[in-house]
């Protein structure tokens, strides 16, 4: 079974304009509301591709119920933790010349909460995978994502990271099956900017050499490279097609890449190529992509 966590949840409230302009009055001319969070859309696109898994994570008030109602709706299976006050975080995407985002804070998580959650992840069993994306908030300990690799350190139970600087950083050493930075956040990591392949791959087999099997960099338009834990370097670009939204097209690379890897019994080259499938169907969509939209990326690859 895959677990996702998305530790802060959201109710992404999404509209298109042709301009906006700030300062001023602007009138949407579509809008959508989706459940929003990195662990949701993977769970989701894994249950498009017909992978079950469960969504693990804190939910609260009006906007935390509507967030469950939805993911449910669209095929998930949740067992998230309701916190007794405060509300699940709403963000506001605009698309319009450009792509802009305002992201709530949400809602303050209790050490017993936060407890009961690592008891839910302690019941994880061998074989099992766990994934662990996006950010946290701020009342959460920043040491959250190395608590939780220590406790399912020799378990037996792969563990996929797709977060940004320390967080990410700190958990190598407990040599997590899959990380997924993008080539900006890889840079950061060591301080330099990345613009070659070369450069990527020696910026991903120093990761490597510090634990982390699979290194996965995403590339936007450009597609992927992933350095394989059998030292292979794979590199595959994206297809042709026009980017209509950008948010969630990581998590589905995420997804797509795991569902690959089941399918086709460990290969990396054949999970990178559903991966850039279900990250660029995914971003040529307005929403996640789905098991139509990946096979046809998929086709052209």
């Amino acid at each position: 079974m895959i677990y996702t966590v998305t530790f802060n949840p959201s109710l992404d409230y999404v509209v298109h304009m042709k301009t906006f302009t700030a300062g001023d009055i602007n009138r949407a001319e579509q809008e959508m509301i989706y459940p929003g969070g990195k662990g949701i859309n993977v769970s989701l696109v894994l249950g498009n591709l017909h992978i079950p898994s469960k969504m693990l994570g804190f939910i609260a008030g009006f906007t935390g119920r509507e967030i469950e109602r939805l993911a449910k709706a669209n095929g998930g299976d949740t067992d998230f933790i309701v916190l007794d006050e405060g509300c699940s975080r709403i963000n506001l995407k605009v698309s319009a010349d450009d792509e802009t985002a305002v992201n709530g804070m949400g809602p303050h998580i209790p050490e017993e909460k936060l407890q009961a959650l690592l008891t839910q992840i302690d019941t994880l069993k061998a074989g099992d995978t766990l994934v662990l994306a996006g950010s946290i908030s701020s009342d959460i300990p920043d040491d959250i994502y190395e608590q939780i690799l220590k406790r399912l350190q020799g378990r037996g139970i792969r563990v996929v990271v797709d977060a940004t600087g320390d967080l990410l950083k700190n958990v190598i050493k407990y040599k997590p099956f899959l990380i997924k930075p993008n080539n900006f956040e890889l840079g950061e990591l060591f301080s330099v900017d990345l613009h070659t392949d070369e450069e990527i791959t020696v910026c991903a087999k120093q990761l490597q050499a510090m634990g982390a099997r699979n290194v996965l960099v995403s590339l936007g338009g450009d597609g992927a490279l992933l350095l394989g834990e059998d030292g292979q370097v794979y590199r595959r670009q994206s297809p042709n097609g026009t980017l209509v939204n950008s948010v969630g097209a990581g998590d589905s690379m995420v997804a797509g890449f795991l569902a690959g890897f089941e399918a086709s019994k460990g290969d990396l080259n054949e999970a990178l190529k559903m991966g850039i499938s279900a990250g660029s169907a995914s971003a040529f969509h307005e929403w996640l992509a789905t098991e139509d939209d990946i096979k046809e990326v998929y086709a052209a690859l």
